[in-house]
């Protein structure tokens, strides 16, 4: 079911100073913030060549971000994100094996249908499901 791994998210509370030191400092590719209004963050993506990192900042009162930044002042590794074939497909593979999933699929921050899955069912770490274009 598992493709290649798409991205590794980073929480981090200060976006601007996340860009500079991945461009300015360690010269990597840093794409412009994206405003993703429905998961409540602000997005960024550092190219690299054989994955991608996403920096990721609370985006309104009630981002899911907030709280992790709460527990976490400095930042941290927030989640995977691994490519499937078929989101929904998937999707009911993980349910029927009883992990819980998050949400239905939606439009992530590449446009492309995601869900979550629980930390707590999935070894203590959120992973993310996308649809491969």
């Amino acid at each position: 079911m598992l493709n290649r791994l798409n991205h590794v998210a980073i929480a981090v509370p200060d976006l601007k100073a996340a860009v500079a030191f991945y461009r300015d400092v360690l010269g990597a590719e840093v794409s412009t913030p994206i405003d993703l209004k429905e998961h409540g963050v602000t997005s960024v993506f550092v190219h690299l060549s054989n994955t991608k990192l996403e920096l990721i900042t609370p985006l309104g009162e009630h981002s899911p971000i907030e709280g992790f930044l709460l527990k976490n002042p400095a930042g941290g590794l927030h989640h995977l994100c691994f490519e499937v074939k078929d989101i929904q497909a998937s999707t009911d593979i993980v349910q029927g094996a009883g992990i819980r999933v998050l949400n239905d699929p939606k439009p992530g921050s590449q446009g492309l249908p995601v869900v979550f899955m629980h930390p707590k069912d999935a070894f203590g770490c959120l992973l993310e499901l996308e649809e491969s274009s």
